[in-house]
């Protein structure tokens, strides 16, 4: 069990859809501009892991860069209304503020516009400029409780912090923990904790966490593929104020002449399966363990199913037929390659993704 888990703090921001929003500028990926070392008391690993336990944070606000070259095709606009995949490339720029579990929002920035998502209680809003549009949603419905439903959580991580409790989540015997160097962020010394796989069948080299020295608030993240000292991915602060944002930041009243659609949250029934719940597919296995997990699913379509021309299906069909076709005698499909995972789609209708090498996908599909 994380150290973490007991620590609602660390899971702060708001749902998902932050994450998935962000469309941002092609700047190329590189360091974050690096400051000399500052000179602080040694901590052991132990030592600082217990600072991101014991960390209270009661506000903060600041602005954070995410920078990602992952090393794949072209994806975005492959999925219309959908945004995810411009999170794989480029340089993307959020405001966030954070005053306590139930008021967060991110305002996700680009040339064209900004997205924002701001949880004030019990209602979320994500609003976009652009088209003047807002969605609504009301979490925790049951009665007498104003808790969130656990599907509000976020999945994607959209500030250092976030990204650093996911993978201090996960920490278990196949990871080595470790102290790397200080470092400056966002004018905050830092200490630098260093999570690497022990298992060489990871395609993930290091992941690297830039906790301030007197706050314990994760400030930077980085992930280092195997065989490159530059990160594939990396989010940090540029600038950070712990002080906390006026409830001023956290009230959202819909622009003149903007459209507003109320949206609810799907819960399973009682007496319902939870494979009917969208998301909890029983298809879905994971063969494996720690750095080194296969996700192994099966696709919807039936093999050999090709989708309507024009269609977005049709387009992403398109993409994955371009990828270069492997076989073995676990079958035959296709592979998309990137610096950090792999994805092999089989031609029986599987899909089998990780963080691993082709040879790890291969020996899965066996199976």
């Amino acid at each position: 069990m994380s150290i973490l888990r007991s620590r609602p703090v660390l899971r702060w921001l708001v749902p998902v859809a932050a994450g998935v929003a962000v469309i941002g500028g092609g700047a190329a990926v590189g360091t974050f501009a690096a400051e000399a070392e500052p000179s602080l008391p040694p901590r052991t690993a132990a030592q600082l892991l217990v600072d991101l336990q014991t960390s209270s944070l009661q506000g903060m606000s600041g602005t954070v860069v995410q920078r990602a070259d992952l090393g794949l095709p072209p994806l975005v606009g492959l999925v219309p209304g959908n945004d995810l995949t411009a999170l794989l490339s480029g340089t993307h720029t959020l405001r966030v503020w954070y005053s306590g579990p139930d008021r967060q929002r991110v305002a996700l920035v680009d040339t064209l516009g900004q997205r924002d998502i701001i949880r004030n209680g019990r209602d979320v809003w994500t609003w976009e400029s652009r088209g003047n549009t807002a969605r609504h949603r009301t979490l925790g419905e049951a009665t007498g409780t104003a808790k969130p439903a656990p599907e509000a959580m976020p999945s994607l991580p959209a500030t250092p912090r976030e990204a650093a409790d996911l993978a201090l989540d996960a920490i278990d015997p196949s990871t080595e923990v470790s102290v790397g160097r200080s470092a400056t962020v966002a004018g905050r010394d830092a200490y630098e904790l260093v999570l690497a796989p022990r298992d060489r069948g990871s395609l993930v080299h290091q992941l690297r966490i830039a906790i301030d020295a007197k706050k314990h608030v994760p400030l930077r993240f980085e992930v280092l593929a195997s065989g490159s000292d530059q990160p594939a991915f990396e989010m940090a602060f540029t600038q950070v104020d712990y002080r906390r944002p006026d409830a001023d930041q956290f009230a959202f009243n819909p622009p003149p002449g903007g459209t507003v659609t109320e949206e609810t949250t799907e819960r399973p029934h009682p007496g319902r399966p939870a494979s009917a719940v969208p998301g909890r597919d029983p298809q879905v296995r994971t063969v494996g363990e720690g750095w080194t997990t296969v996700l192994v699913a099966r696709l919807d379509a039936a093999p050999g199913a090709k989708p309507a021309a024009g269609t977005a299906d049709a387009d992403v069909s398109t993409l994955l037929g371009g990828l270069p076709a492997v076989s073995g005698d676990w079958g035959s499909g296709r592979l998309l390659t990137g610096k950090l995972f792999n994805v092999l789609l089989t031609d029986d209708g599987r899909v089998l993704a990780g963080a691993v090498t082709p040879e790890r996908l291969y020996q899965a599909a066996r199976g």
